[in-house]
């Protein structure tokens, strides 16, 4: 099915049209939010966001770049809101454990029980810190050196999503790598 047959079914609201868009892209799609999320559950609650979002607003596609691009670019938006949101609800929750409202420890303090090898434990501190040094980035560093290296979009790729030039995008990972280098100083010396 080409990119045209493809839109045109999903807006005809064809569902072969929609299982065979999932079919494309939802690897690359998870992928994409796992590195602004951070997590793959939420990753993949966020990625069928992103795809009813596309069946539903398929008409607002106006194909001046590739479907992909337009998808994308959905992707990062949600999965920058998604995080935003988690944000402000693990403050709210802090908070209110803080000044003791209704929520008790039990649902807050998680008991960390592996049988793991500390291999896996060390693997999963070091994923851990790197997402957070990541999270450090300004946004439109992360933007791009998420969509780079998580996701393997070309530079071109990355200035069609987020709508810049190639020489900004070359700028934006080159000193999104430079201030990585320096949040994981400390932990790798």
């Amino acid at each position: 099915m080409s990119e045209k047959e493809l839109v045109e079914g999903i807006s005809n609201k064809q569902e072969a049209a929609f299982e065979e868009l999932v079919h494309l892209y939802q690897k690359q799609v998870i992928s994409t939010c796992f590195g602004f999320v951070g997590n793959y559950h939420d990753a993949q609650d966020v990625a069928q966001d992103i795809f009813i979002e596309v069946f539903e607003s398929i008409e607002k596609f106006r194909r001046e770049a590739k479907l992909s691009t337009w998808i994308y670019r959905i992707a990062v938006n949600k999965s920058i809101n998604f995080k935003r949101q988690k944000s402000r609800k693990q403050w709210v929750q802090s908070i209110e454990t803080f000044f003791g409202k209704g929520i008790n420890e039990a649902q807050t303090v998680r008991a960390y029980k592996s049988d793991e090898p500390n291999e896996a434990l060390e693997e999963n501190e070091k994923k851990l810190i790197l997402h957070q040094a990541i999270d450090k980035l300004p946004e439109n560093q992360r933007i791009a050196f998420t969509l780079n290296k998580f996701d393997d979009l070309s530079y071109q790729q990355i200035a069609d999503v987020m709508k810049t030039t190639l020489p900004s995008i070359e700028s934006l990972i080159h000193r999104a790598k430079i201030n990585l280098q320096k949040y994981l100083v400390n932990y790798y010396k």
